[in-house]
């Protein structure tokens, strides 16, 4: 992948690593949307939404709560599902190298974010006497600011994934042993693993949660039925 390839994919990662913390929050960042935005960008949806199923389920034990520690899915997202969606149907080691691909990249990018914090606090040190006064603008400054720095790190950090990540994930392809269905499941086994951990969690930790659960499994599975 060239780098005017990867600038559109660089600037969807951008876009959506910017609605993780900063704005505006849509959860248009989860890994299901991001990774099924990127695959339409190369011309196979379906392929991103797959890739972004299984992403989803990972993430599920992500709890991004105040200043903690945790993988930016937003970017992976994209990431994942441009990968996926760039190879051939059916090739097999595809799944899970673009998996790979993908994690390292959330994992990556949760430490871009921390970065940025650090850089924001700066920021904030510098302005803090005109922010105390009441200035508006030292006040939008700072947020302006730390909303471009973000825009900024997301667009870098997809970009600098693509070209690392898209000539790894076709010699990883190119020289896999063994066929796509088993590769396949060992990688949607492992996610639902996780999946069913983090629900577990959630589960023990909430009151009532697991028969708002069960209901709404039931109510989508009723209209399965019904259809």
């Amino acid at each position: 992948m060239s780098l005017i390839e990867a600038l559109p994919i660089a600037l969807l990662g951008a876009l959506l690593g910017l609605d993780v913390v900063s704005f505006p929050q849509a959860m248009i960042s989860r890994p299901i949307v991001a990774a099924t935005l990127a695959g339409a960008f190369i011309g196979h949806p379906p392929a991103g939404l797959l890739i972004g199923v299984v992403l989803e389920m990972i993430a599920l034990d992500t709890l991004p709560f105040g200043a903690s520690r945790y993988p930016e899915w937003g970017s992976a997202g994209v990431v994942g599902g441009a990968l996926f969606g760039a190879q051939p149907h059916g090739m097999p080691g595809a799944l899970p190298a673009c998996l790979l691909a993908a994690l390292l990249t959330a994992s990556i990018s949760g430490w871009s974010m921390v970065v940025l914090r650090r850089l924001i606090a700066m920021r904030l040190e510098q302005t803090r006497d005109r922010i105390e006064e009441g200035s508006r603008n030292a006040l939008l400054s700072l947020h302006l600011s730390g909303m471009s720095m973000d825009l900024l790190r997301g667009g870098l950090v997809t970009i600098t994934a693509m070209m690392i990540f898209a000539p790894l994930v076709r010699a990883i392809v190119a020289i896999w042993g063994s066929d796509s269905a088993p590769s396949r499941a060992v990688v949607v086994v492992i996610a639902a693993i996780v999946a069913g951990a983090a629900l577990w969690k959630v589960f023990h930790s909430v009151r009532h949660v697991l028969w708002f659960f069960l209901a709404g499994l039931l109510v989508w599975v009723g209209l399965l039925v019904t259809r």
